[in-house]
């Protein structure tokens, strides 16, 4: 199991859990928002949701930001540009960008879990310019090419 330092970067949320699992095999850790007060998204908008968190994230991994599918299925709330990323060297507050696809407005109260973060390994890839490509199969065919099935 690795291990991510994290630190609280406002006062006065002590009461708002760290991130966890909500079970055994969970692969994401719920993370709560940091609000003073309850934060409304209107039907069609989007808002950036504090959490009042910062972490050091080992190099060679990123913490990947995903949506509950609680509050995507029940509500339409999703995190947008899912998966997010917070890169290793990213030192501020995290911050989870909530969109309401939903058809009504939907509140944001203190401390609700608003998304779930995934620690992910990674390479950087030395990219080396080429005139050509193997040939495969599929070829250039995407956007459905392989079929239906």
């Amino acid at each position: 199991m690795q291990t991510v330092a994290i630190t609280r970067i406002k006062q006065g949320f002590d009461d708002i859990s760290l991130p966890h699992y909500a079970s055994k095999g969970a692969a994401g850790a719920d993370i709560r928002a940091a609000l003073d007060a309850p934060m409304t998204i209107p039907a069609g908008s989007v808002a950036m949701i504090p959490t009042g968190l910062s972490v050091q994230i080992p190099d060679g991994y990123e913490i990947q930001v995903r949506s509950r599918s609680g509050l995507a299925a029940k509500h339409g709330i999703f995190c947008l540009n899912a998966p997010g990323t917070i890169d290793s060297d990213f030192r501020g507050e995290i911050h989870v960008i909530l969109a309401n696809f939903g058809k009504e407005d939907f509140t944001i109260e203190r401390g609700e879990r608003i998304a779930q973060l995934v620690l992910a390994r990674y390479e950087q890839i030395d990219w080396r310019e080429s005139d050509s490509l193997s040939q495969t199969e599929r070829g250039d065919g995407g956007f459905g090419s392989t079929g239906k099935h």
